[in-house]
């Protein structure tokens, strides 16, 4: 077995309303199923979704204080006042200036931009910047994706002599400043039909009301920031962001085409996942360690060379701002792991702080906590002047954070934010209260299986429905973001035909994989990004179940279709096949390191079994990195080290079969007595008495051992005296001394054997032990010379009923 990362929720299909969407719209049964299980059931809903366009965009004016702001801004214009664009400093705020810009730059009007920055001014207006616009004779602003909760600020505009039209995306606050006009579709009583408009969006509204006509030449900065800002890509955002990229595909902008070229990414080839993975992260490099400006000024470049420049400048801020992050994640877990208790578990949500913190990443780094541990996180950056802890805070699903935060009010100057993603700001000797309060809320309100991150999958799908061309009309479906996530598939029970790791540190998995019901059939490939330490725990013969979404693979001109692994599972006992190692120990030692790197469900050590009375020297000798075990000819397991006698055998997730049983019905035993085993390991060998195993003592070598202990008689004889007066080899000695005592003609004593009395005459083979020797071959044949996928076969055939062997031989 091996634990899938998540527990994956698959969607189910009304069969009769996907074939009816199949027959109707003209799409392969995958597209068509893929519609009925996210509810596209109505095909003229359907239809519209697949091929609708600007006709489904709404009138800008249904916005409440568009006509205001339309009317506002053409007074401006007509009468050459000087307006300025106030944004904020990520990839919204940053795509809504910068399509403001270009706005009002083809309008011919006076303007100019103003981004605050992130660290000296913080989010949002400020009295300094109204009161330098003043100054600098501005005479109306224009807020993008900012000002909605800015109630002071604006009364200080206009008692300043400013005028302030604002439009924004965020949730209004109880009372609303006071703004020559607000644009925001959350607005109460906006009767705007969508909703969900990034604030690039709302800009974009009023470029088409001021306009009088869809702007098609901004689409390409509209689409940039409802990306970036994580919009939902449904209704007006995804036709929005499905024309913008359409735009960007053949974009004339300098700074697009320069940042995609820095970014080695293809114009032909753009979709919504380079925008979030490409581009976002270079825009909002320069907001978080400089100033926003930079990326303003690229994607408002009049020239090339401008706008090659920024964008290598912007390249660089953002592998800064990567080496940054790595290095405060890196020092993150570090400081997580410190907070394990002894018996290795967390607190139910993480608070960490730090001085050197920058706090322009932290946002970054509380997910890629969530994302290692699954934990609410919050991660501060400490002042040493003032002594202020600037947070940033992720959750989980079911943990609200903007909740918990409420709880935990009375620590904090300021927070904000909603259910996954909330920012505060409070003293440093706050912090442990903070962390105690948090961890005591999430162990209050969820669940243990709330811990366990959930992975939705469309739907089960078949080898047999992964063509290219239905892959190919996938992107019917696009763009996929937020709200329209790229659709997955869950696959069961297939078989690895070829499995490797890949990249520059070989940290990436590559499978080969074929249906296990048909393994003729032809291969696909499935790539896992970062999940090449899987590879150690997937068996050759293991029957694996992937969650992944679809994709084609070009390689030298030649299609393909692949499976990018978003997740993966083994949910069958696995076998490695150690079998033929000329040093089992050693294997055993590396097994140990990797659960001690990489531990496994449980964190238990491994199981090593012996079969036969007494494991051989170097395992007994050796350190406690495993569970050493001793398996009796009747099926019975004996303890042979302190790890064996704090873990139970039946609670083992690995189990290593060092040695070669000397009776079929052993390893029988073994399946019922280690119930929880995930990964079983063959090595077959290991011990001397092993090599001499096939060798069935003659009569002969039987009297000469009798007759050396009768010869010391009355004192008992060890097994090594014995063996060097008999002239017979030690581990034969040994197995023939074990079965005269088996037949009660001698006693076993600490320091040796020693003849028991008797007139009764013994027939060698109404020995147990003597009959497994003589059926040695056999044994070995089956399970020395089997396939690897027989042996596993043979591991389950255990008996049904849970009786022990020795049971059931009486």
């Amino acid at each position: 077995m091996l634990p899938t990362k998540a527990r994956w929720s698959i969607g189910s299909v009304d069969p009769k309303a996907a074939d009816a969407l199949s027959q109707a719209l003209n799409v392969s049964p995958l597209i068509a199923r893929l519609l009925a299980v996210r509810g596209l059931t109505d095909i003229g809903h359907a239809a519209r979704f697949l091929h609708g366009g600007t006709d489904q965009t709404h009138d800008p004016f249904l916005l409440d204080g568009m006509a205001d702001a339309v009317k506002r801004i053409r007074r401006a214009m007509e009468s050459g006042e000087k307006i300025r664009v106030y944004g904020d400093y990520d990839a919204d705020g940053v795509s809504s200036t910068t399509l403001m810009v270009h706005l009002l730059r083809q309008m011919n009007c006076r303007f100019d931009y103003y981004i605050p920055h992130r660290i000296y001014e913080g989010y949002g207006l400020n009295i300094a910047a109204l009161d330098a616009a003043k100054e600098q004779g501005v005479k109306l602003i224009v807020t993008v994706d900012t000002g909605i909760s800015a109630v002071e600020q604006i009364a200080y505009a206009n008692s300043i002599g400013l005028d302030v039209v604002v439009t924004d995306h965020h949730e209004p606050p109880d009372v609303l400043p006071p703004a020559y006009a607000i644009i925001n579709p959350k607005k109460p009583g906006c009767p705007y039909p969508f909703k969900q408009l990034a604030g690039v969006g709302v800009a974009l509204k009023l470029a088409q009301a001021v306009l009088g006509r869809w702007p098609e030449e901004l689409l390409e900065f509209a689409a940039i920031g409802t990306v970036a800002d994580l919009m939902p890509l449904t209704e007006e955002n995804r036709i929005i962001v499905k024309q913008g990229l359409e735009r960007m595909r053949q974009t004339a902008n300098f700074g697009i085409r320069a940042l995609f070229r820095v970014a080695g990414i293809p114009l032909k080839d753009v979709n919504s996942t380079h925008i979030g993975f490409a581009l976002a992260p270079r825009i909002n490099a320069s907001g978080r360690l400089l100033s926003a400006d930079t990326s303003v000024r690229l994607l408002t470049a009049t020239s090339e060379q401008e706008a090659e420049e920024l964008a290598v400048e912007l390249d660089q801020l953002n592998k800064e701002r990567q080496r940054i992050v790595d290095e405060m994640a890196k020092q993150a877990v570090a400081m997580v792991e410190e907070q394990r208790s002894v018996d290795g578990e967390l607190p139910k949500a993480i608070v960490l702080a730090q001085e050197d913190w920058n706090v322009g990443v932290i946002g970054i780094v509380a997910s890629k906590i969530v994302d290692k541990y699954y934990l609410p996180t919050i991660i501060l950056g400490i002042d040493k002047e003032t002594g202020m802890a600037k947070g940033s805070a992720r959750s989980i699903a079911g943990f609200d954070m903007y909740r918990a935060l409420t709880h935990c009010q009375d620590l904090m100057e300021h927070y904000g934010g909603h259910q996954m993603a909330a920012g505060m700001t409070l003293a440093r000797e706050h912090l442990p209260e903070l962390a105690r309060r948090m961890s005591a809320l999430a162990m209050e309100w969820l669940a243990p299986e709330d811990f366990i991150p959930v992975m939705h999958a469309d739907m089960l799908c078949e080898f047999s429905e992964v063509d290219l061309e239905s892959i190919r009309q996938l992107e019917l479906l696009g763009p996929f973001g937020m709200g329209n996530p790229s659709p997955r598939f869950v696959f069961k029970e297939l078989a690895l035909k070829d499995m490797r790791t890949i990249g520059k540190e070989q940290q990436h998995l590559k499978l080969s994989l074929q249906c296990a019901r048909n393994e003729t059939a032809a291969a696909v490939d499935a790539v896992g990004f970062g999940k090449g330490r899987l590879a150690e725990w997937i068996s050759p013969t293991a029957s694996i179940d992937v969650l992944g979404e679809l994709s084609v693979n070009e390689w030298n001109g030649v299609q393909r279709p692949q499976i990018m692994i978003q997740d993966l599972g083994v949910h069958r006992v696995q076998l490695f096949d150690w079998r033929g190692t000329p040093r089992p120990d050693r294997k055993l030692s590396e097994l140990c390191g990797r659960l001690k790197r990489h531990p496994q469900g449980s964190g238990r050590p491994p199981a090593v079994v012996v079969f036969g009375p007494e494991p051989p020297p170097n395992l007994k000798l050796s350190g406690a990195g495993f569970a050493l075990w001793c398996a009796s000819l009747h099926g019975q397991f004996r303890p042979c080290n302190e790890a064996a006698k704090d873990n139970a055998l039946s609670e083992a997730h690995d189990v290593m079969l060092y040695s070669l049983p000397e009776r079929m019905e052993q390893l029988d035993a073994l399946a019922a007595e280690a119930a929880s085993v995930q990964r079983y390991y063959a090595a077959f060998g290991g011990t001397e008495e092993d090599k001499q195993s096939g060798i069935l003592p003659g009569r002969d070598m039987f009297k000469s051992v009798y007759g050396a202990v009768m010869a010391l008689k009355p004192k008992p004889a060890s097994a090594e005296w014995t063996a060097r007066r008999s002239g017979v080899p030690l581990p034969l000695t040994r197995f023939i001394l074990d079965v005269f005592t088996e037949l009660d003609l001698m006693e076993s004593l600490g320091d040796g054997y020693r003849i028991i009395e008797s007139t009764e005459k013994k027939d060698l083979t109404a020995s147990l032990l003597y009959q497994s020797r003589m059926k040695r071959q056999d044994v070995e044949q089956e399970l020395m010379y089997s396939s690897a996928k027989e042996l596993l076969s043979r591991l389950f055939a255990r008996h049904k009923q849970t009786q022990t062997m020795l049971e059931g031989i009486i």
